[in-house]
């Protein structure tokens, strides 16, 4: 797929994103979810090869499709292992799914109700390398805790400054301003977070579109004016922390955002399962979430 032809299937394809970008202090939780415990590994290199198995099995299963899984987002370290022998980023685009990479080194503590991304200073380095591994964009975190505008004007400008480093490379940024969906003023952070999404969008210079990772709204429809806008060319969700059936029930509320889900699309995953055992289990998953991501609830029924 060339660059345009993977802008046009994330812009307009059916079906969703695979978050397969666990890292760092959340790769344990993971292997510990895919029936893999701490023990189980003695060096950090053979815990990240440990995950790299898991993802190549997703990745070479014969369910994971660009049918219904229009792209992935990967780890650094997934981006540069390889797949039955082939870089994953191409393995990845043979199969018709698009590649992202995960640039943020992590967060910084709470400031504002906020966290901020942790400095990028190796960022420019990793997009050139990305573009030529064959990724089309990036993702890149932060996190809003609680309801404090200055504290999320600040995610918001610090996503759109790395959104437009991602630009000057010619790649797709994806600015994920997460709200923590456990947070006691959530709505109040959903109104803000829209508003000063709206801000920066309308800043962005003409025919400058980024994609958004957004965490459901508490009250469905609430990104509505995202999902429309001349300058995004997609909204995907995160499942945030919900168990599949509910993030699924959740997403269909929301015309017009498709699901962009780690911890949902793996969570019924084991290593000892047999091919056939995985890719059941897998391909289960794939329905859900693509129903959820292209079959909407009755707009009426949905509030």
């Amino acid at each position: 797929m060339e660059f345009s032809e993977m802008t046009a299937k994330i812009a307009g394809g059916n079906g969703f994103i695979a978050a397969l970008d666990q890292s760092g202090g959340s790769t344990p939780k993971a292997l510990k979810g895919y029936g893999i415990e701490e023990g189980a590994w003695s060096t950090e290199e053979e815990m990240f090869g440990l995950i790299h198995q898991m993802r190549a099995r997703i990745i070479s299963s014969p369910v994971f499709t660009g049918e219904k899984v229009l792209g992935a987002i990967l780890f650094e370290r997934t981006m540069d292992g390889e797949v039955n022998g082939v870089p994953t980023p191409q393995a990845l685009i043979a199969k018709g799914v698009v590649p992202f990479i995960k640039v943020d080194k992590g967060l910084e503590d709470e400031v504002n109700g906020v966290q901020l991304m942790k400095p990028m200073p190796t960022l420019d380095a990793l997009l050139e390398r990305s573009k030529a591994l064959g990724v089309f964009g990036t993702k890149e975190r932060s996190v809003i805790n609680s309801a404090n505008a200055e504290g999320i004007a600040a995610v918001v400008r610090q996503q759109f400054e790395i959104g437009k480093q991602v630009l000057s490379h010619g790649m797709m940024p994806i600015v994920e301003p997460e709200v923590n969906i456990k947070s006691a003023t959530r709505a109040e952070c959903d109104q803000i977070l829209l508003a000063e999404l709206l801000k920066n969008l309308d800043e962005l210079p003409e025919g400058q579109k980024v994609m958004l990772k957004l965490s459901l709204p508490i009250v469905p429809g609430t990104f509505d004016p995202l999902v429309t806008h001349p300058k995004v060319l997609r909204v995907v969700a995160l499942s945030g922390g919900y168990e599949r059936p509910e993030a699924c029930v959740e997403l269909a509320k929301n015309k017009g955002i498709i699901a962009s889900f780690s911890r949902a699309l793996l969570q019924d995953l084991r290593a000892q399962m047999s091919d056939a055992q995985f890719d059941a289990a897998l391909g289960e998953a794939i329905d859900e979430i693509f129903k959820g991501s292209t079959q909407k609830a009755d707009a009426a029924a949905a509030v």
